[in-house]
């Protein structure tokens, strides 16, 4: 081939996806691969007919009907079991005709308010197989968020179990979920109810089922795949953090298929009858692309896992790594820095030659955290960054593109645009491309590739206005971030540009002065926001978590002044932060999303908004203590 991977996706994308096209099995040949004629709305695969439960399924049963494919482990029940294809494939078919009995069908929503527990695996393939659209909300939403989601997607039929559980808390759904749909002005035909005897479970006559019972019923269940146009919609996925009416990303079927096995073939290095371990929540797009749907349309066992990093105690992911032969791992930065901060012989103890590397995203990844974890595995830290938009990576360095040796990662960047995503770094006031080293808005010039969402879930002109119409005269997908790329390429985000500060007309990117803070040996994390003020507009205010407590021969006050002298030096006196408070936990959700609006809401006294995602409820007590709020 006279041009390399990537520039034969960009230049030539209908030859290069019509040849990934073909990682996946067809009921009927797609007849046109690429319609872009009304953009910035993208069709791929067009007249093709397949399904993401056959592709997931199905199609590994000839080859490898009992090799592993579901493996669950929760370290908050003792559980632990493995399904093989095979088994898979009868629990789904049991789901399936569940759901058919409740009069589902193509094109009807179902909603899943779920723990990780495999039922909701078998849930969302039982969806995809009869061509209903799932819509996954994170177990825990609070209610009022659950019935914004409910109102939007009209499911009419809801999935949810007793309860979930974190850190051996448990935590009721079926008082959020009632509330929430005291709340919501569409009411679903039936609830489906997962008992796990974690909580009380009073069944509403009429309206709630129990599904155990039901399930027991169709032991023997088999229900044909229904084959959906390419351009069906899969699922919607709202976007965490979304104020207002919610933002439901919609996807499709053929293009996410076509591009997940790509991605798990030349990103991930993953390989039919492997492992993969993805630590993420079936919540998050993580979850759907890299717990669910990656792995399997891959041929390999996915690892689904509930509880913490560090129970029963920190050694508990490696030796699920050196059990299960895992060869690809996928978490956050958080996580390794919260494995970081535990004994190292926790790590040492587990046998994992089996990995081949370890992926990470969700949040920048700090220099420090990538030395020590690159340094205990030995494997490659493999930096990605994507969007739930995306569905899969934008920016990485694949692992096993064909004819190719992967770069060298460079610690802070995730390294350079994927096959198909056209990046552009863009001047945000005149829209032209910025030159290396020069800081620009993170585009890409559609047609977005496939896997991509397809628009927002009934709001077409949302989807226009949102993505296609920030930048000046550029009619370009927006990703929001700002990124830069140095002299070799390599692109290195830094940080979305609503977390712009301007102080005394002077901007600043937070993400550039968290890692000026980071770069003092003291400092593990660092979050940085810009509050209201009334001389200089807005000020930098910094949240910082120190390695070790902070000895008592050291006052505050004493470290906060170091700390803004090497900010000082770094970026000058204009981005000192104005204040420096020392915490020992952030807010974040289980993802990592760090809840940068509600910390700048309470720095400025307001109402911080619905707070029922974050992962630490004692974070939030923290940052209101350092301010003088408790």
């Amino acid at each position: 081939m006279a041009i390399n991977f990537y520039e034969w996706s960009i230049s030539q994308p209908t030859a290069f996806w019509a040849e990934q096209a073909q990682l996946i099995e067809w009921q009927q040949a797609p007849q046109q691969i690429l319609d872009f004629s009304h953009p910035p709305f993208t069709r791929w695969f067009v007249g093709g007919t397949t399904n993401l439960c056959h592709n997931a399924v199905d199609r590994w049963l000839p080859t490898q009907a009992q090799q592993p494919a579901l493996i669950y482990v929760s370290t908050e029940t003792g559980q632990e079991q493995t399904y093989s294809f095979a088994d898979l494939y009868a629990e789904v078919n049991r789901w399936a005709a569940l759901l058919l009995q409740h009069g589902v069908e193509q094109g009807d929503r179902v909603l899943l308010y779920m723990p990780m527990i495999p039922q909701a695996a078998f849930a969302m393939l039982a969806c995809a197989r009869i061509g209903a659209i799932h819509s996954v909300v994170f177990g825990g939403f609070a209610a009022i968020s659950l019935a914004s989601r409910i109102d939007d997607a009209q499911p009419k039929l809801i999935i949810s179990a007793d309860a979930g559980s974190r850190a051996g808390k448990v935590v009721a759904y079926a008082p959020m979920l009632n509330e929430a749909l005291q709340h919501a002005q569409h009411q679903p035909q039936a609830v489906l109810w997962v008992n796990r005897g974690l909580a009380e479970l009073p069944l509403k006559p009429g309206r709630d089922v129990d599904a155990q019972a039901a399930l027991a019923l169709l032991r023997h269940a088999q229900v044909p795949v229904v084959w959906l146009e390419s351009n069906q919609p899969s699922y919607i996925l709202y976007t965490s953090g979304t104020t207002g009416k919610p933002k439901g990303v919609q996807r499709d079927v053929g293009g996410y298929a076509v591009a997940l096995a790509a991605s798990m073939r030349y990103i991930f290095d993953g390989r039919a009858g492997e492992t993969f371990f993805s630590t993420s929540d079936i919540g998050w797009v993580v979850g759907h692309s890299y717990i669910i749907y990656g792995p399997l349309l891959a041929g390999m066992a996915t690892i689904m896992y509930e509880g913490l990093p560090i129970n029963p105690d920190p050694g508990i992911w490696w030796r699920l790594v050196e059990k299960y032969q895992v060869t690809g791992m996928f978490s956050a930065p958080t996580a390794i820095r919260v494995l970081k901060k535990q004994d190292e012989h926790w790590l040492k103890q587990a046998k994992l030659s089996s990995l081949r590397a370890l992926f990470l995203a969700g949040e920048p990844l700090d220099e420090p955290t990538a030395h020590w974890i690159r340094d205990a595995l030995g494997v490659p830290i493999v930096d990605n960054y994507w969007q739930t938009e995306t569905g899969w990576p934008i920016l990485t360095i694949p692992r096993a593109l064909p004819n190719d040796i992967p770069k060298p990662t460079r610690l802070g960047s995730p390294g350079f645009p994927v096959y198909g995503f056209n990046v552009q770094l863009l001047d945000e006031r005149t829209g032209e491309p910025v030159t290396r080293n020069q800081k620009g808005v993170l585009a890409i010039q559609p047609p977005l590739p496939p896997g991509c969402l397809s628009t927002v879930w009934g709001d077409d002109a949302r989807f226009v206005k949102t993505y296609f119409s920030s930048v000046p005269g550029k009619h370009v997908y927006s990703t929001f971030d700002w990124g830069i790329q140095d002299d070799e390429g390599y692109t290195f985000i830094l940080g979305r540009t609503d977390d712009v500060i301007n102080v005394a007309g002077h901007r600043l990117g937070t993400r550039e002065i968290e890692e000026s803070l980071s770069s003092h040996p003291s400092v593990a994390e660092v979050a940085v926001i810009g509050v209201q003020n009334e001389l200089k507009g807005e000020v930098a205010c910094a949240f910082v978590i120190l390695r070790t407590a902070l000895p008592e021969s050291i006052a505050a006050q004493a470290l906060e002044v170091e700390l803004k002298k090497v900010v000082e030096k770094q970026l000058g006196a204009v981005a000192r932060p104005e204040r420096i408070y020392f915490v020992t936990a952030l807010p974040k959700t289980r993802s990592g999303k760090l809840l940068r609006r509600s910390l700048k809401a309470l720095c400025e006294g307001r109402d911080p908004g619905d707070l029922t995602t974050i992962e630490d409820p004692t974070a939030l007590a923290q940052i209101q203590r350092a301010l003088g709020q408790a």
